[in-house]
């Protein structure tokens, strides 16, 4: 008998999941709680333009082959791959940037004209960054974390001072220019946790950043993954129904019996949730949960986002597709994240252009502009607090890059943590999941696999390996690998 699978979703790992999944000839269906498909990676249409409404970095473009390569496909069978160069820009304050390139020899000639001496350590850091990148997809990164073994091989053993030392002291250890220090440390803020808290094996993000390179999905931006994978997922048969509010997951006996959705019964031999973990075990009764509110009460959240969606009438000269903005105090706002949850006094935040790689995104002569502030989760979130926030980012960008924006607006939205909240059900209104803090790296992420209930599974950000579109990709192979030595389908 072909096994029925519902999957709770349609994120990235959701995605993923169905479709190895499908190609194990199990009977699988998506129901996603919105009207489009794609979590946090949906987009949206309004007056010509067309915003991604999440991710927008393409980093680590390996394992999206690798994840269509497992299907004999290959990316460029659904989406062109465009370069970054400048990957993006960095603002330190007026006429003060650092531009990072599309490859390491460039940026080692840029750090050298930083800080004397920085070509050369920034190539041992990232020679390192690289070795324990390879590490990580080859013996870590693909495993359900289950048990602390999955983490001792013989790379990982070589590589113990990684786990036991920090970004920020591994950072220092090699720069001293703060400026490039910030470079060096910014992925792991914005998507995990303070760099004194993020074991130094993170490095491997630096190489997905300056060794791999930034890139960007031509015709569609991010979504065009989204699409791409649906596509490829409905050629192996998994069906997609929208507007599908699962109210209960259907458990009997301690074993799963389907879902039901907008009050209709949808029976299943296993359900595999690719929504908020927190959320999804509010939906089974009897107090079958794999944890309590305790539990997560005390875990370390990855920041939530204040984001804002705006058109422009005037094309853009002065900024470049991607660009951060560090010229306020950076220990300060992580501290405002991390240690004291409040709205920032002066916030770091990121500026993204997407229409200048991609014209199809805005009207002829106008540009598609996304602002994404980092902030704690559940900070109070109202029209007053955003427009505040819009006001002062939008005179920091336009004092600092001379770039008029304020009067050529045409269309604008907000998205923060209530929205998080009411599109997500996302615990306390996050972004990103759980911080990548030490003790909440592998085995010790909540588990994949329901402890209490047979045919329950998880996948998405709060499992293995973690916050980020690739590792989405990887989660949702991951729960299905489980799924499928679990439950053969004969």
């Amino acid at each position: 008998m072909t096994k029925k699978i519902i999957i709770i979703g349609s994120g990235f790992s959701s995605i993923s999941a169905a479709t190895y999944l499908a190609n194990n000839g199990y009977d699988v269906t998506i129901l996603e709680k919105n009207s489009s498909f794609g979590g946090r990676a949906r987009n949206f249409k309004a007056e010509g333009f067309t915003f991604d409404m999440g991710p927008s970095w393409y980093w680590m473009p390996d394992v999206f082959e690798k994840y269509f390569n497992d299907f004999d496909k290959s990316v460029s069978d659904y989406y062109n791959l465009k370069k970054l160069d400048p990957a993006y820009r960095v603002y330190f304050g007026k006429n003060d940037f650092i531009e990072i390139e599309d490859n390491l020899e460039k940026i080692s000639k840029t750090f050298e004209e930083v800080e004397k001496g920085a070509s050369k350590n920034l190539i041992k850091f990232m020679t390192e960054a690289k070795n324990n990148y390879s590490v990580a997809m080859e013996k870590v990164v693909y495993k359900p974390g289950k048990s602390i073994l999955e983490l001792v091989t013989i790379g990982t053993i070589k590589r113990l001072r990684y786990f036991t030392t920090n970004i920020k002291s591994e950072v220092s250890r090699y720069f001293k220019n703060n400026k490039l220090r910030q470079i060096m440390e910014f992925p792991v803020l914005f998507l995990g946790a303070k760099p004194e808290n993020t074991p130094a094996f993170y490095n491997i993000m630096n190489h997905a950043d300056l060794g791999l390179g930034t890139w960007f999905p031509e015709k569609g931006g991010m979504h065009k993954v989204v699409e791409s994978m649906i596509k490829l997922a409905k050629e192996k048969g998994v069906k997609f129904k929208s507007n599908q509010n699962v109210d209960e997951i259907i458990v009997s006996n301690r074993r799963i019996k389907g879902v039901i959705s907008n009050g209709v019964e949808f029976h299943s031999d296993i359900v595999i949730s690719g929504a908020d973990y927190h959320h999804t075990e509010t939906l089974i009764r009897n107090n079958l949960k794999n944890y309590n509110e305790s539990f997560w009460g005390k875990k370390v959240f990855a920041p939530s986002s204040l984001l804002f969606y705006i058109g422009l009438d005037r094309k853009i000269n002065n900024l470049t597709h991607h660009n951060l903005f560090f010229d306020v105090d950076f220990n300060k706002h992580a501290s405002e994240i991390y240690d004291d949850p409040k709205w920032p006094e002066s916030p770091l935040f990121y500026l993204n252009f997407p229409s200048l790689s991609d014209k199809s995104m805005a009207p002829d002569g106008c540009e598609n502009c996304f602002i994404l502030i980092p902030i704690a989760p559940d900070l109070e979130d109202n029209e007053e607090i955003r427009g505040k926030y819009l006001n002062l980012v939008l005179k920091r960008i336009e004092d600092i890059s001379g770039e008029k924006i304020v009067n050529n607006i045409i269309y604008q939205k907000s998205f923060c943590v209530k929205d998080f909240i009411s599109d997500y059900n996302s615990y306390k209104g996050n972004a990103y999941g759980l911080a990548n803090t030490l003790f909440q790296t592998s085995i010790f992420k909540p588990k994949m696999k329901s402890k209490r209930i047979k045919g329950l599974y998880f996948t998405g950000q709060l499992t293995v390996p973690g916050p980020g579109v690739p590792p989405s990709l990887i989660s949702g192979k991951i729960v299905s690998s489980e799924v499928i030595k679990d439950y053969p389908n004969q």
